[in-house]
């Protein structure tokens, strides 16, 4: 009692306390203690990415976020995630999401939360670890990889014996969609289609998670993050050793991602098993199929910020011909150079500056960029010098949103994006001119029409909320009518939509609004994350079926 007492004050003074879980350490502060939180940011080296909070009830949630009857399901729900919700004005502090329209809102799941929230009723809970670090999950490991953030720890003396992060869920259209499967979500198993040798798939680089298959289940390991580090890389083998003892299976193949430069391809190639190398956004349409327990071909839009293409080139805005075991690209989005290849991920200012000089612009219409910074990037463009082209989706998202002067620079992935998102209005707007032919989507007159528009008019913030509608609305028809002239050239009338742009619950509810519009069956994630989370699911279906997998569904249908 006495240590719940200390670490009630402490949070109430505003002291940062490490908190240790069932999953892993939370950092928590006072959610209403803008002072606290903005120094949990400092500490943390976390400028911008926003917290969650963990409200004490329903009443507490409600008085800070509009909870739909979806969420409030979701919030109620066993598996206790993070739910992205619309604020509301609230006494939250602004440093928790900054210039977000949303909050990821959780209730306790554990006694110590409860006897925390009792007191305190809303505390931002963010995950224990430095970054680019796996969740903390030991008593020693915390107080001395923590103590440069805490004020104070609160332990207990259980032990964890697997890591998992708190789960996240967005609703769209009106059901929900995990961002991160972790905890409350593993490791219940997903029911694949087919079955057949079991499977270890590795994943992606970013938001790594494995996927081990044992007969026709699919049995996703919890999130383990990012694999740049050698912490994270242990923590990925750990997995691995820990899933195959639970689940009582030796793996006879492994599938990977094509990029040689990934962790967990290096890990498969020196595994000793059979490899069956998997296409980034082959696997990404795959794991929607495979959700959906379905074999047949489809149209697959993948679009995401990047994947290794099967030549070594930079995908990331397709448009596929796909089933299970093989695909087609039969179009995609005009490619944009990336100057400095991951500089320009960090800095959204220069695919900005790379989508003015492909349509002609003025580079100068970045006027906030200093001009040899922008003299330097223009040269390297203009020489190709470190400038690899490619057709991401996500990087025109971070292009538009940097002319409007949105997260000119990025410090967490996506950021440019969701703030773009975060500030459009919600009436549906007219698009952007665009064209399609050779096979490619020219979204240069898209970036053309912007900035005469922002040329006319002061950048305020009504006029980037329009600029940001009309955008989204524009790649949704540029979805509709990919898909239609797909359709008319092969007949085929299912889409399945994967990729971490499909987090965006603008472009998702639009694009499938406009496609069942016309007719389209469309298929969307509603199991697994449709960013890089899911992609061992998909890479784990794709070598069974390529591994002679027995298709249940059609036995099961004859």
């Amino acid at each position: 009692e006495n240590a719940l007492e200390d670490a009630v004050a402490a949070l109430g003074a505003g002291s940062i306390v490490a908190v240790k879980g069932i999953g892993g350490f939370h950092l928590a502060v006072d959610a209403t203690n803008e002072a606290a939180v903005a120094r949990l940011r400092q500490l943390k080296h976390r400028p911008d990415q926003p917290f969650a909070v963990m409200a004490r009830d329903m009443e507490a949630v409600e008085s800070i976020a509009a909870v739909s009857e979806p969420a409030r399901r979701e919030l109620l729900s066993i598996a206790r995630p993070i739910v992205l919700m619309d604020k509301r004005d609230s006494t939250v502090a602004p440093s928790v999401a900054p210039r977000l329209r949303e909050i990821g809102v959780m209730l306790p799941y554990t006694p110590l939360h409860h006897l925390l929230t009792a007191r305190l009723p809303l505390l931002v809970m963010t995950s224990g670890n430095l970054s680019g670090e796996p969740i903390v999950t030991q008593n020693d490991e915390a107080l001395r990889q923590l103590q440069s953030v805490a004020d104070a720890f609160l332990l207990h003396d259980r032990d964890i014996h697997s890591p998992a992060d708190d789960s996240v869920v967005r609703i769209i259209d009106g059901t929900s969609q995990p961002a991160r499967r972790s905890r409350g979500l593993v490791p219940r198993p997903v029911s694949l289609p087919l079955s057949g040798p079991s499977v270890l798939a590795t994943g992606a680089q970013q938001k790594n998670t494995i996927c081990i298959t044992r007969g026709s289940d699919a049995y996703l390991s919890q999130h383990i993050g990012d694999l740049g580090s050698v912490a994270s890389q242990s923590a990925f083998e750990e997995t691995i050793e820990k899933m195959t003892r639970l689940l009582n299976v030796r793996p006879e193949i492994v599938a990977h991602d094509l990029h040689p430069d990934y962790a967990s391809t290096r890990w498969a190639l020196t595994s000793g098993l059979k490899s069956i190398p998997v296409q980034h956004h082959h696997a990404h349409i795959a794991s929607c199929l495979a959700e959906h327990q379905r074999t047949d071909t489809v149209i697959g839009v993948a679009f995401d910020g990047t994947g290794c293409g099967p030549a070594g080139e930079i995908w990331g805005g397709e448009f596929l011909v796909a089933g299970l075991r093989d695909f087609e690209r039969v179009l995609h989005l005009r490619p944009l150079p990336l100057p400095g290849g991951e500089a320009a991920i960090r800095e959204p200012w220069r695919l900005a500056l790379a989508a003015l000089l492909d349509c002609g612009e003025d580079p100068d219409f970045l006027s906030t960029i200093d001009g040899r910074r922008r003299q330097t990037v223009r040269r390297m463009i203009g020489k190709d010098f470190n400038s690899p082209p490619a057709t991401s989706a996500g990087r025109w998202f971070d292009a538009v949103a940097a002319l409007c002067g949105i997260a000119e620079t990025a410090t967490y992935e996506a950021q440019a994006a969701i703030e773009l998102e975060s500030i459009a209005d919600n009436e549906i707007a007219e698009p952007y001119p665009f064209a399609i032919e050779n096979k490619e989507v020219d979204l240069r007159p898209v970036i053309r029409e912007i900035v005469a528009t922002l040329r006319q008019h002061p950048v305020r913030r009504d006029h980037i909320a329009r600029v940001s509608a009309r955008f989204h609305e524009t790649i949704a028809q540029v979805i509709h009518h990919g898909c239609q002239g797909i359709e008319a050239s092969t007949g085929i009338r299912t889409v399945a939509l994967s990729g971490g742009c499909f987090q965006n619950r603008l472009l998702s509810e639009r694009a499938k609004t406009l496609l069942t519009g016309d007719g389209f069956e469309v298929l969307m994630h509603h199991l697994v994350p449709p960013n890089d989370g899911g992609i061992a699911l998909g890479q784990a279906a794709v070598a069974l079926c390529r591994s002679g997998g027995a298709d249940h569904v059609s036995r099961h249908t004859r």
